[in-house]
């Protein structure tokens, strides 16, 4: 067991949060983090290559897989419908990412390390939101 799934059983949460798949919960925080530092990673290394582009939509990506990380961090203040427009939108953010990326992936690894992190992130978005239904 992991220290977050040891934190997340520990926590009180809202009745909306005692629904949800906890493992689905822990599994998509993990692909958000991974998603967020392959981003953040992508976005410095391509400040340098002139693709100013894929720089920013990394570095957006960064930004909105770490506040869905950080909102399903706090179970007592979930709201379910907040936190599916959340989640599509960082649905939507990882697919944009990804079709960047997969545009620069034969030329720079990063590129490809961050298009596999975030079609993962979105992988595990989805099923996350399945299990919100």
């Amino acid at each position: 067991m992991s220290m977050m799934t040891d934190m997340m059983q520990s926590m009180s949460k809202s009745d909306m949060a005692m629904d949800m798949d906890m493992t689905a919960m822990q599994e998509c925080m993990e692909a958000c983090s991974a998603a967020a530092m392959a981003a953040t990673m992508c976005s410095d290394a391509d400040l340098g290559d002139g693709m100013a582009r894929c720089s920013s939509m990394c570095a957006n990506m960064a930004d909105v897989a770490t506040t869905m990380m950080r909102m399903m961090m706090r179970p007592m203040g979930m709201d379910m419908s907040a936190m599916k427009a959340m989640m599509g939108a960082c649905m939507a953010m990882g697919e944009a990412c990804a079709a960047e990326c997969r545009s620069h992936s034969e030329m720079a690894e990063h590129c490809r390390i961050c298009m596999m992190a975030c079609e993962a992130m979105v992988a595990s978005c989805s099923k996350m939101m399945a299990s919100m239904a």
